[in-house]
C-alpha cells in the first residue's frame, strides 16, 4: 500500500513538472535567462571587465546567435497575462514585433559571423548593435520592470 502512493505521488509529481515545463510563459523566460547568461560575458569581455577570450567569445556569439530564434515561439496569444514582461502590443502590432525579431536575428548573426574572425575591433559594433535591437524591442513591447 505504501510503495503504491509512493508510485502515484511521484507520477502526479512527474505529471504537475511537465505542465510547468509547457507552460509558455516559462519556457521563454527560461530562454532569456539564457540569454543573460550568454550574453552577460560576452558583454564583460567586450567592455574589458574581464579578458578577451577569442574562443569563448565565438562560442558564446554562436550560442547567441542559436537562442536568438528560440524565445518567438512561447509569445502564444493569451501570454501576455500572468507573471510576464509581455506587453500586449506583441499581438496588437505583431507585424511591428517581427521586424524587431528579425532585427534582432541578422545582429546576432553579423555578431556570430565576425566573432568567429576574432577581431575585438569588428566585434565591438557588432555586439553593440545586438543590444541596440534588444532595448529597441523592449522599449516598445516589454513592460517596465
Amino acid at each position: 500500500m505504501k510503495l503504491t502512493r509512493i508510485v502515484l505521488a511521484a507520477a502526479i509529481a512527474a505529471a504537475c513538472g511537465s505542465a510547468l515545463a509547457a507552460d509558455p510563459i516559462t519556457q521563454r523566460q527560461d530562454v532569456f535567462k539564457d540569454y543573460k547568461k550568454t550574453f552577460g560575458p560576452m558583454g564583460d569581455m567586450v567592455k574589458g571587465k574581464t579578458p578577451y577570450d577569442k574562443a569563448e567569445f565565438a562560442k558564446l556569439a554562436a550560442h547567441l546567435e542559436v537562442i536568438s530564434k528560440q524565445p518567438w515561439q512561447y509569445f502564444t496569444p493569451g501570454t501576455d497575462k500572468g507573471k510576464t514582461g509581455a506587453k500586449a502590443e506583441i499581438w496588437s502590432k505583431s507585424a511591428e514585433w517581427k521586424q524587431e525579431i528579425s532585427k534582432h536575428e541578422a545582429a546576432t548573426a553579423a555578431l556570430a559571423k565576425v566573432a568567429a574572425t576574432g577581431d575585438l575591433a569588428a566585434i565591438k559594433p557588432a555586439f553593440g548593435k545586438v543590444g541596440q535591437t534588444c532595448k529597441s524591442c523592449h522599449d516598445a513591447f516589454r513592460k517596465p520592470d
